[in-house]
């Protein structure tokens, strides 16, 4: 199974609807990838909830079978793994996981 991973680390707005959720998308719908994850890590999970853009597009990634993941450690120090737990994110340490993938051979696209 071909998996790309999406670390999005840039709180910029229009970064996230240009490129990041833009090409989230069109990668599941179009199959260019069998899957999919994006990988919200540090200020982008204050984003994700304070912006209703972000949030409309996450629901929508989610809705195209994109698996999102969220830092529960940046999350819980900015006051938002509850409403990102609402939105359908999967809020767990993600330190782990992103060792995983480091080591493994699967893609990791940072933003």
């Amino acid at each position: 199974m071909e998996t790309l991973n999406i670390l999005w680390t840039n709180a910029d707005e229009i970064m996230f609807d240009k490129m990041v959720a833009m090409y989230a998308r069109n990668a599941k719908l179009n199959h260019w990838w069998d899957q999919v994850v994006l990988l919200i890590w540090g200020s982008t999970a204050k984003l994700s909830v304070d912006s209703d853009l972000v949030a409309l597009k996450i629901r929508e990634l989610l809705q195209v079978g994109v698996k999102v993941l969220a830092c529960k450690a940046c999350s819980d120090s900015l006051g938002t793994t509850e409403k990102l737990r609402e939105m359908g994110v999967e809020v767990i340490y993600l330190g782990e996981e992103l060792t995983r993938i480091l080591k493994s051979d699967e893609k990791l696209l940072q933003i």
